[in-house]
């Protein structure tokens, strides 16, 4: 079963230059983050979609689609329930429902930018954007090292219970107290052995100089091109678009 979001193949988002993706990305966010209205976060969303198409990135996100439906479902009616009206003011419902449509979708959008990234891009390329963007190299490390020991602790973590299945143990009878509590022999190995793991990484790191304090050196890259160029220059007209919408009035839900 694979776990890593990443996928090793070809396409020309795979292609870029992974500043040029990692900007992106960040334009991307600001854009959905100074919308709410639920018509441009939608179409921020069917591009991301389309890029995702075209990347042939789509199969990451059918196999988040147990993290990506749930989030759309209760963002809009969390949302739609608890819609920030001026106290006293009657609420207007249908206008609640569209503002918990809005923050659905924009959620739906960092969710599935994030995931595009993560599927056209490797932990490698992603250190290396962050470190030439001037994030600190040790903050660019943590950063990267929690998306390449996610994927490593859910496999660890079903390993551990295919093993207790083996064994005997049924995760699937009884009610929630139950279920959760045959669960604790699967956590405690999984615990145990994330110790381990680092324990054995932090050794690894000091033997190849990672506190050594001199400069650090990396493999030459290439450079941008002018495809990345046009990447970045889409990401910055969106965003543009999008402060001038806000500008304008559009693509606002004013709280009544």
């Amino acid at each position: 079963m694979a776990l890593s979001l990443h996928l090793d193949q070809p396409s020309w988002l795979h292609r870029r230059h992974p500043i040029a993706k990692v900007l992106v990305l960040a334009l991307l966010f600001v854009a959905a983050f100074l919308l709410d209205h639920p018509a441009p976060l939608g179409l921020l969303l069917a591009l991301a979609l389309a890029v995702a198409a075209s990347a042939r990135a789509l199969p990451v996100l059918y196999r988040m689609r147990w993290l990506l439906i749930p989030v759309f479902v209760f963002t809009t009616i969390i949302w739609t329930v608890f819609y920030p009206a001026t106290a006293g003011a009657p609420v207007d419902r249908w206008v609640a429902f569209r503002y918990g449509l809005g923050m659905a979708l924009r959620l739906e959008t960092f969710l599935a930018t994030g995931f595009v990234f993560l599927a056209t891009t490797t932990i490698e390329e992603f250190a290396f954007a962050l470190s030439r963007l001037g994030v600190p190299y040790r903050a660019g490390f943590v950063l990267t090292l929690a998306f390449r020991l996610v994927p490593v602790f859910l496999d660890a973590a079903l390993a551990v219970r295919d093993a207790q299945r083996c064994r005997g143990l049924d995760f699937t009878t009884g009610n929630v107290a139950a279920r959760l509590a045959r669960y604790v022999p699967v956590i405690v190995p999984v615990f145990i052995g994330g110790l381990r793991r680092a324990d054995q990484m932090a050794f690894a790191l000091e033997v190849r100089g990672f506190s050594a304090g001199r400069p650090r050196t990396s493999l030459p890259r290439p450079g941008a091109d002018a495809g990345d160029l046009l990447l970045l220059g889409v990401g910055l007209a969106i965003t543009a678009a999008v402060v001038a919408l806000r500008v304008a009035g559009i693509g606002r839900l004013v709280a009544q």
